[in-house]
């Protein structure tokens, strides 16, 4: 429990990043592969990453999010992207479930058709659920990084179009935020101060 709640409470995020550190393809698929442990409504696993690491790629994907630095100076820059429909999915996404005896026809066919349920009609909540899940994500990938040594930011301030069109992203997929991740330069923030915990939670009464 020390070394979860070491990270929660030591990540902070960051915006200048040391330049000369480069990151090889395995060091970035493993921390992809700790994100992919993130829980999705009904599994439905509806995101995915790019992660945009060299020169040209990185100098493209800055100028397509206001030329912020630290797109171009950060190891890899991961584009999160939330995935709109992801329940169509979950007939090949659960099948492994079915397969491995862990559930029975029942269960698997009571569990797509809720899913279709919920979602089918409703194209808000499939956009809700699609950032929704990029958030958890991406939530989980800084913490990898921190875990790692790493500092990561986060970025909404992107041109949408010209980041979908730089990552050929599909029709029903959405960029939900930037993460840069790398190596930390001088000059970075503190962790800033939190609201009380009196602000943050209340307990529900008898």
């Amino acid at each position: 429990m020390t070394d979860i709640t070491s990270a929660i409470n030591g990540r902070t995020s960051a915006n200048n990043f040391d330049p000369t550190h480069v990151m090889s393809q395995a060091e970035i698929s493993e921390l992809a592969q700790l994100a992919n442990q993130t829980p999705t409504s009904f599994n439905q696993q509806n995101w995915r990453l790019v992660a945009v690491n060299t020169p040209a790629a990185k100098a493209r994907l800055k100028a397509a999010a206001y030329n912020q630095p630290k797109v171009g100076d950060a190891a890899v820059t991961f584009v999160v992207v939330g995935k709109v429909g992801g329940h169509k999915d979950l007939p090949t996404l659960i099948k492994p479930m079915l397969d491995g005896g862990h559930i029975d026809q029942a269960a698997f066919d009571g569990w797509i058709g809720m899913a279709n349920g919920m979602y089918d009609s409703n194209a808000q909540l499939q956009r809700d659920e699609a950032i929704r899940s990029a958030s958890m994500a991406a939530m989980t990938l800084m913490y990898a990084a921190h875990g790692k040594g790493l500092v990561s930011g986060a970025m909404i301030g992107f041109d949408p179009a010209a980041v979908s069109a730089e990552c050929k992203l599909a029709a029903d997929e959405i960029p939900a935020m930037l993460i840069a991740v790398g190596r930390p330069a001088p000059g970075n923030w503190p962790r800033k101060v939190r609201r009380a915990l009196a602000d943050v939670v209340s307990f529900s009464a008898d």
